[in-house]
């Protein structure tokens, strides 16, 4: 059993017995799949979900296939296209994958090549592990959603690890309440800094001494490092 439980895979398929064959094939791997029986909804699923992989037929009434491919590689996205397609042809395989496609799977085909092709396309559209930040002796490990002091492990919220790792991400850079409240919290957050404060403030207990955010008065915070300069006059280290 391959553990793909965060690989989210769409199937766009327009003959109903096949796309839910698939799906069901893929499902018994561990995976999670949503199924499209035309262009058009496969492009609202794709708008609204970030998938790994997009199983897309290039044969779909309404919005093709081809069109579909073209728009999912411009995005700019992780999500990896396998085409699935009536043809085998070079010439066919060659075009879909001008389009943007990642690979490409003439019909019929043997289950267990599709189920290969996808994890490996699945593992291809996983991003890299976002490096450890460090700063003095503190560590804050992102893809782990650790961080560590040289007095041990500490136990963080999720806005207050969010501050931490926003703050040691800018590099010694000054960044702003406002910022913060954009970077940390989503849409429904109450849009007053306060919020940022009181969470600077418990996150600033749970880090102890010596302290390692500081305030700059009239800017916002900042986590020196190494090559950002001495202290600046304006900063008080427990303000806010």
């Amino acid at each position: 059993m391959w553990h793909g439980e965060h690989v989210r895979i769409l199937v766009v398929e327009d003959e109903q017995p096949l796309a839910d064959a698939i799906a069901r094939g893929l499902r018994k791997e561990g995976l999670a799949v949503d199924i499209a029986y035309d262009g058009q909804s496969g492009q609202e699923k794709a708008s609204v979900t970030r998938y790994d992989v997009i199983v897309l037929d290039r044969d779909l009434p309404g919005l093709s296939g081809d069109d579909l491919c073209r728009e999912i590689a411009g995005a700019e996205e992780l999500t990896r296209v396998l085409m699935l397609t009536a043809s085998g042809t070079v010439a066919d395989r060659v075009e879909g994958l001008s389009l943007g496609a990642d690979d490409y799977l003439a019909k019929p085909f043997a289950f267990a090549e599709l189920t290969a092709r996808v994890r490996a396309l699945g593992r291809r559209s996983t991003p890299p592990s976002p490096p450890v930040l460090t700063a003095r002796d503190l560590s804050l490990d992102p893809a782990r959603r650790a961080v560590r002091r040289s007095s041990g492990e500490l136990e963080l919220t999720r806005k207050e690890f969010g501050v931490l790792e926003v703050l040691l991400a800018a590099g010694g850079a000054v960044v702003s309440s406002e910022e913060l409240l954009e970077r940390v919290w989503d849409e429904h957050a109450d849009p007053f800094t306060t919020t940022v404060r009181v969470t600077m403030m418990t996150l600033r207990k749970k880090l102890g001494e010596p302290s390692i955010i500081e305030t700059v008065v009239g800017s916002g915070y900042r986590v020196p490092t190494a090559g950002s300069g001495e202290r600046a006059d304006s900063v008080s280290e427990h303000e806010g």
